[in-house]
């Protein structure tokens, strides 16, 4: 792989704004830290939105207002996270699809999550992975724990490719309950991917560099982000997303794998054109 996918995170479902001012969370700051994050080397954006009173949300006419002003204002490759909040019924989160997205995430089991449980049942991932292959939406198929890769892998024996043909993973790593973000385990986990497969990792809270070095070293993609990480080096708060993804950026190119462009990342992935 002679490039890099850096995909940025910047809300997620976890903090709340009280207690992270410069969380993006409204429309024009989500757009806003887009077009930076993007000139800082993203090509992918993975969106959770809010709502008016900063809670997450899934409400369908804002899914489809933010993709529309993500492709308005950047060419970056729009996913949509079809995880939610822990606590969004498994109905809501399907309907995320209706907003038509480039890209989706499709988590792979049921993960504890810190004091919470993220609840994926097979029969959900499997209509998941069916919507999307009728609308021509690519998965990212979201790892928390090794044992997910095994229900991949029998997801795509019994019901086939995803939209497009192929197989982009990431590992989701360092979150209280599933798999921890050290590089044993990165390799461990890209040692099962599917052949032919492409992988990105993500490092919570501080397994961010430890896993983005190794996903490196691995030839594995980067996801980066406020979701992920509201903390920049030991005792410094992040000061945006597009510091995250500068990072990243820099790391990557002193590898030699420089960032990717959007477009050679749709190549990549093989999102499809009317998307």
């Amino acid at each position: 792989m002679t490039g890099t996918l850096i995909t940025v995170a910047p809300t997620g479902a976890e903090h709340a704004k009280s207690d992270v001012p410069n969380l993006p969370v409204t429309l024009e700051e989500l757009v806003a830290e887009a077009v930076a994050c993007e000139a800082a080397g993203a090509a992918m954006i993975h969106v959770h939105i809010r709502g008016e009173d900063a809670a997450p949300t899934l409400d369908p006419q804002r899914l489809k207002d933010t993709v529309a002003a993500l492709r308005s204002e950047t060419n970056l490759v729009v996913q949509l996270s079809t995880g939610g909040a822990v606590t969004d019924p498994e109905a809501h989160r399907l309907r995320v699809l209706d907003a038509m997205p480039d890209s989706a995430s499709c988590t792979m089991g049921t993960v504890n999550f810190g004091d919470d449980v993220f609840m994926n049942r097979w029969e959900f991932i499997v209509e998941l992975h069916r919507r999307m292959r009728e609308r021509r939406i690519v998965p990212e198929y979201e790892i928390f724990d090794l044992g997910q890769l095994a229900t991949l892998r029998r997801l795509l024996d019994q019901h086939g490719p995803p939209a497009g043909g192929h197989v982009h993973v990431d590992l989701v790593m360092g979150v209280p309950g599933g798999m921890p973000g050290d590089a044993s385990t990165l390799v461990a986990a890209a040692q099962a991917i599917p052949e032919g497969a492409t992988f990105s990792a993500t490092g919570v809270g501080r397994t961010t560099l430890p896993v983005m070095l190794a996903s490196l070293s691995a030839g594995g993609h980067l996801r980066v982000g406020m979701e992920d990480t509201i903390s920049f080096a030991r005792g410094e708060r992040v000061r945006d997303n597009a510091q995250l993804v500068a990072r990243a950026a820099e790391l990557a190119s002193l590898a030699q794998r420089p960032p990717l462009s959007a477009d050679e990342v749709r190549s990549m992935i093989r999102v499809a054109e009317s998307n």
